[in-house]
């Protein structure tokens, strides 16, 4: 999430709690040599845009579990406008018709293209469709790219514990971990994890 906090963060002076995170930032610098992703039948992925009330309600519903809080602390015009950028592209999901989950690719740091947020609604985790979503999210960036130098994407101990496997398993390498303090605004109800707290 290559987000910056300056932007998104706790009102002065709101109560907070607080996660001690370890990130791992993984790359890839050429597409896996693998034949093209073939969805399962009755899964589709297609690129639109969402208005923000669905943008909100699906990134709150996917992100809850693993602590994804920067985007509801940012102001609604910020928001706005990021999901309207040129550089940014929203991927959905769909099982049989059904919103099942969302991937965010931007290229806003080209030649690099960053993987912002993977998810899958609690519904469909475990049925087997993690990975082929993400080979699909691997070949949408490398398929027809020019000048592009690789794939980003941040993964962290509040994620499934499947996510790093996952990126691993894709043809992601971790380059670098960093530890991080997040604040975390009480108003958003979150469950901090007891291995998350010091």
């Amino acid at each position: 999430m290559p987000e910056i906090l300056d932007y998104a963060k706790p009102a002065p002076g709101e109560a907070t709690e607080r996660a001690h995170v370890t990130v791992i930032f993984l790359r890839m610098m050429a597409r896996p040599a693998r034949p093209k992703i073939v969805l399962p039948e009755g899964v589709a992925v297609t690129r639109e845009r969402l208005d923000l009330a669905s943008y909100r309600a699906l990134y709150e519903e996917i992100g809850t579990p693993w602590l994804w809080w920067l985007r509801r602390v940012m102001p609604d015009a910020m928001l706005e406008r990021h999901l309207a950028a040129s550089t940014l592209s929203l991927h959905l999901l769909r099982v049989g018709g059904e919103l099942a989950g969302f991937y965010e690719l931007d290229a806003a740091h080209w030649p690099y293209i960053n993987l912002n947020y993977f998810g899958l609604r609690q519904s469909f985790i475990g049925r087997g469709l993690g990975r082929p979503f993400l080979d699909h999210a691997v070949d949408v960036v490398f398929e027809g790219a020019t000048a592009l130098r690789g794939m980003t994407v941040n993964t962290c101990n509040a994620d499934h514990p499947r996510a790093l496997p996952n990126y691993l398993a894709a043809g992601f390498r971790e380059y670098r971990r960093g530890d991080e303090v997040w604040d975390i605004p009480t108003r958003l109800g979150f469950t901090i994890p007891e291995h998350l707290r010091r």
